[in-house]
């Protein structure tokens, strides 16, 4: 550990914690920074509510596909969840309940979009300016702006031309009827898999545009019964038991992905059994089947979106899109097709994390730059030349097979560790040393080698062909790697 001694002093102030970001990552960190004594936090949200993805997400048929008892604090277990996969709408009243019932809402201010973060080396701070022209003042920042809740559109040629209705799946649009409509949905990603269902029986005509097929596996997720709600509720040790063998089954997942050539195969035959089940119709079950390894790509839970494809008002489309036209979509095989509504489900820029926000640290440098070539953290939480500044839901810690809750928790418990040390040392600043994060990273990367996430394009990577959003190992590898924070690997001044 580095360090500039400083002679012992009492802090002229109590150490000031900013949070960017009030959904699940954001809350985390708040509560476990109170459940240790650091009280002096603020979160911005530029929602106009808590919640994060699971605010601006609510399309129909919005749930989650990793079962509730898993998807949710380890420290606020609910016993009263509706079905396995619980849908959009409790998933966000939990949260909100949590932040409610935990003191943290009122520590949140709304609507508050932040537009630049910048270091003052001079007093080590950080100066956070907002689009409403507000400026805030901190000694930590946590960035908790997560990985999916910048809308993606692809930038097709015509895409202004189009006369009439569109909106992103994630800031689906309530207001419009689809009855009756022709409705054209670009994307068949996990968003699509949810709502075509629904919009299919609603649209007088349906077009599904797919770029890559994705391989599928079922999900029974039926309203809980009388009974067993009663029996989850007043038997504790039932949801301890399912929320444990939920995670061994998670890994599992992980563990296929890691071997393709063996698990792996195993596992894509099961899922290519279910589709085939689903799809009766040959030529139909060839557009829909993927042809690269199990994992490469998010597997995808429904027993719904197979079947909503064959109806006889749904189309499936493979040709590429060429164009959009005032009428519609032209495809390059040179149809065009006329639409009344499309809905883009075309997913996130999520490998620009904390982008379009700019953030400026030691010496001017901007994270932008830092990260041109790939976004880069130790362990997805701290980056050298950024003191005191720190990511949640960061570079490299998705998951393709278990739950980012698990990972948002031991990322807070690791932040607090540090700030701890930050302010029981009575230093000024915190930072990862530049060889440390560099080290990680290679070892991070070469995990990679060998696995499904290698074989084909995916929104896990880059530009550059650089996977920058998955935890290449399994969750109980990244408990590990951040259970305990390690002073040496960071230098404190002040």
């Amino acid at each position: 550990m580095t360090t500039e001694q400083a002679t012992p002093r009492t802090r002229s102030r109590p150490l000031e914690v900013l949070i960017v970001g009030a959904g699940f990552g954001g809350i985390a960190a708040a509560l476990e920074l109170r459940r240790h004594g650091i009280t002096e936090i603020k979160l911005l949200e530029a929602a106009p509510q808590v919640g994060g993805t699971w605010f601006y997400n609510s399309y129909p048929g919005a749930a989650c596909d990793v079962p509730s008892h898993l998807y949710s604090y380890s420290f606020a277990q609910r016993r009263d969840w509706s079905r396995l996969c619980s849908p959009q709408a409790e998933i966000l009243n939990y949260l909100q309940a949590v932040a409610r019932t935990s003191g943290v809402a009122p520590l949140v201010q709304t609507s508050c979009r932040v537009r630049r973060c910048q270091f003052d080396e001079t007093r080590s701070r950080w100066m956070v300016s907002t689009e409403g022209g507000e400026t805030h003042e901190a000694d930590v920042i946590i960035l908790a702006t997560g990985q999916l809740n910048r809308p993606s559109i692809p930038p097709l040629p015509g895409r202004e031309l189009f006369a009439g209705h569109s909106f992103h799946s994630s800031r689906w649009d309530h207001d419009y009827a689809l009855a009756g409509k022709r409705v054209a949905v670009v994307g068949t990603g996990a968003s699509a898999v949810q709502f075509v269902p629904h919009v299919a029986r609603q649209a007088a005509e349906l077009t599904v545009f797919q770029r890559t097929a994705n391989w599928m596996l079922p999900r029974r997720n039926r309203v809980y019964s009388p009974l067993v709600r009663r029996l989850i509720e007043r038997l504790p040790w039932i949801q301890a038991i399912r929320r444990r063998w939920l995670f061994y089954y998670c890994e599992s997942l992980t563990l296929a992905i890691r071997h393709p050539r063996t698990l792996g195969r195993a596992f894509g035959l099961r899922a290519k059994a279910f589709m085939h089940s689903q799809l009766p119709d040959a030529a139909l079950r060839a557009k829909a089947m993927p042809d690269y390894a199990f994992g490469c790509k998010r597997v995808l839970f429904s027993s719904h979106y197979l079947p909503a494809l064959a109806l006889p008002n749904v189309e499936l489309v493979t040709e590429p899109i060429a164009a959009v036209t005032e009428r519609g979509i032209k495809t390059e095989d040179g149809q065009e097709r006329g639409f009344d509504c499309i809905i883009w489900s075309t997913g996130f820029r999520a490998s620009e994390f904390v982008a379009p926000m700019g953030v400026v640290g030691a010496g001017g440098k901007e994270l932008s730059d830092v990260w041109r070539n790939g976004a880069h953290a130790h362990l997805g939480l701290t980056v050298p030349g950024f003191p005191s500044l720190f990511l949640m839901y960061g570079p490299n810690t998705n998951t393709s097979g278990g739950s980012i809750i698990f990972y948002l928790e031991a990322q807070a418990a690791y932040i607090r560790q540090a700030l701890e040390h930050l302010r029981t040392g009575r230093f000024a600043r915190v930072e990862v040393l530049a060889e440390v994060e560099a080290e990680s990273d290679r070892a991070t990367q070469e995990r990679f080698a060998g696995t499904a996430w290698t074989g084909c394009d995916s929104w896990y990577l880059d530009g550059q062909g650089r996977n920058v959003a998955n935890w290449p190992g399994y969750m109980r590898e990244y408990l590990a790697a951040t259970r305990a924070f390690d002073p040496a690997e960071y230098s404190f001044t002040g």
